[in-house]
Order: C-alpha cells, then sequence, then structure tokens
C-alpha cells in the first residue's frame, strides 16, 4: 500500500492532471504538440545523456540484461502478430503492415515517458542506468524490427537492404537513442563534464519526468476508442499481463530479479502500450483506431497493473 502512496499516485496523478487539462479545454491540441517537442527533443535527451555521462560505461552496458529483455520483446512482438490473425478470425485483413503493428502494440511498452519517471521515483538515481537501456533495447527492437516488417508490405520493391537502412534511419534520428549513445561515448573516453554545464543538465532533466507523465494525460485526452477494440483488447492483456510474467519467467537466467536492474526491468516490462504505436499507425494510415485503443485501454488498465507490481516488489 505505501508503493501506491508514494510512487503510484503521484505518478499516476500527473497523468490524470494533463488529462484534466486537455478536457477541460486549459490546453489544447497545440499545447500538446509543444509538450510533446520538448519532452522528447530537450528533456528526455538531456536526461539520459547527463545521468550516462556520469555513470561508468560498465554500470549500464550490461549484456545479461540487455538479452534477457530483448528475448522478452521478441516473444511479446510475435505473440501480438498472431493475435491479429485470431482477432480477424481467420478472415482477411491481418497483413504484415497490420501484424508488425498489433505486434509494435503489444510490446513496445511507455519505458520512456513513463517508465523513466517511474524508476526514478521508485529506485531514484540507480534506476536510471538500467532503465535508459531497456529503453534502447525496447526503441530497436520495436521500432528497427516492426518498421522494417511495415515497409516490407507498404514500401514493396525497396528491396531488404534498403527496408532495413531506412527502418535504422529512423531509429537513428530518435533523439533518445541518439542521447543514450552520445552519453555512452562521453562516458567511455571520460570526458569531465563542466559544472555550469552540469548545473543546465540537472535543471532541464529535472522537467523531463513531469513534464512527460502530463504530456501522456493531454494525449489521452484528445483521443477515443471507437473501434478495433478486438485488437487492442489483446495487444493490452499481451502488454500487461503476458509481456511482465514473460519476464518473470526469463530474467531469472540473465539478471538477478532482487537487484534494482532486475526490477527495474520487471517494471519496464509491465507498463502499457507506448503513444509510439498510435504515431507509427498513423504514420503509414494503417491499423489507426486499434492502436489508438491500445494505447488508450493499456494505460487505463496500467494504473492497478503497476501499482499492483509495485506493491509486489516491494517498493516505498
Amino acid at each position: 500500500m505505501q508503493a501506491i502512496l508514494n510512487v503510484a499516485v503521484p505518478i499516476f496523478g500527473v497523468i490524470l492532471a494533463g488529462y484534466l487539462a486537455g478536457c477541460w479545454r486549459i490546453l489544447g491540441g497545440e499545447a500538446t504538440g509543444a509538450l510533446n517537442a520538448f519532452v522528447s527533443y530537450f528533456a528526455l535527451p538531456i536526461l539520459f545523456f547527463g545521468t550516462l555521462a556520469r555513470t561508468p560505461v560498465r554500470a549500464v552496458l550490461d549484456p545479461a540484461l540487455m538479452a534477457g529483455f530483448g528475448l522478452v520483446i521478441v516473444a511479446t512482438f510475435a505473440v501480438g502478430m498472431i493475435s491479429t490473425r485470431l482477432a480477424n478470425h481467420g478472415r482477411s485483413g491481418g497483413g504484415l503492415a497490420a501484424m508488425s503493428l498489433q505486434g509494435i502494440a503489444s510490446s513496445w511498452g511507455n519505458v520512456g515517458y513513463m517508465g523513466v519517471p517511474i524508476c526514478l521515483a521508485a529506485f531514484g538515481e540507480a534506476g536510471l542506468p538500467p532503465a535508459m537501456l531497456t529503453v534502447i533495447v525496447t526503441a530497436v527492437i520495436s521500432m528497427v524490427f516492426g518498421v522494417m516488417l511495415i515497409e516490407l508490405e507498404v514500401a514493396a520493391g525497396h528491396g531488404p537492404l534498403m527496408t532495413f537502412l531506412r527502418a535504422a534511419l529512423n531509429v537513428a534520428r530518435n533523439p533518445l537513442p541518439m542521447s543514450i549513445a552520445l552519453g555512452v561515448v562521453v562516458s567511455a573516453i571520460g570526458v569531465p563534464v563542466p559544472v555550469p554545464v552540469e548545473k543546465w543538465i540537472d535543471l532541464l532533466g529535472a522537467a523531463a519526468a513531469p513534464c512527460a507523465l502530463f504530456a501522456i494525460g493531454l494525449f489521452l485526452s484528445d483521443k477515443s476508442i471507437k473501434s478495433g477494440l478486438a485488437e487492442a483488447g489483446l495487444a493490452t492483456l499481451i502488454k500487461l499481463l503476458l509481456q511482465p510474467l514473460l519476464a518473470l519467467a526469463v530474467l531469472p537466467f540473465f539478471v538477478d530479479l532482487q537487484s534494482v536492474p532486475g526490477k527495474v526491468a520487471l517494471l519496464m516490462a509491465a507498463l502499457p502500450t507506448a503513444a509510439n504505436a498510435f504515431v507509427l499507425a498513423k504514420q503509414f494510415d494503417i491499423s489507426i483506431e486499434q492502436n489508438t485503443a491500445a494505447v488508450l485501454l493499456s494505460t487505463a488498465f496500467s494504473v492497478i497493473t503497476v501499482s499492483a507490481l509495485l506493491v509486489w516488489l516491494r517498493v516505498s
């Protein structure tokens, strides 16, 4: 109960504040775009870079954690793809692109906007390095693999190599992976961060968690569920139940679940579908309703599932 009061209530309370601000039209669509841009291009990248630049590389690049968490992401991606066929009851309409988007909705958790703030609140600075490692693993697998499969159908004729390079470029242009890579390089080289720059990083990075959570609420207030509930329901079950259960079964072979990295990985596996699922669906104009509903449903139910996991992990 203490975990719910100390960690879950403040986290979901900020999301609720953003949701109410959108519903009451205190902040509208333009504010949502501006806040998302601030979080995506400034606050979170600066937080990631600053933390990693001042953290020894050995504490971040954990091959065992990368392998274990990566297996969980791949497995739920595959199950999500298969679930498209189940939702359509054997009918046509589950093409490769639609199946890939369902795989993304089932495997890509909100590790950046929601996961990092939760890990900060639950474990403090010690939770950031493993949290950022799960961010990069999720982005590389879900974005590169998922987008590559989508473009194999949408952009047929470009060839597998060009398709892979285009998908990889989408990841490389994302500020979060870029900031993580740059922070690791600075740490490995051993370049000292000047005090004024360090203070600037701390000041801007401190805005990442509350702004990211508030942005989630704004995003949700602007969306509605109209159709696609079958696929969305399956994606929600896979994301909120199957993925953490798989993590619970797989991760002990790679990392101690009683350690901070183990607990962080479990929490990251239990997070709801990231808004990236909707963004990609909108970009390719495929399964927009299904992916919108998956984001909304999984975020709503995660209030219960994530809170329960925090209690089970005895996070205070």
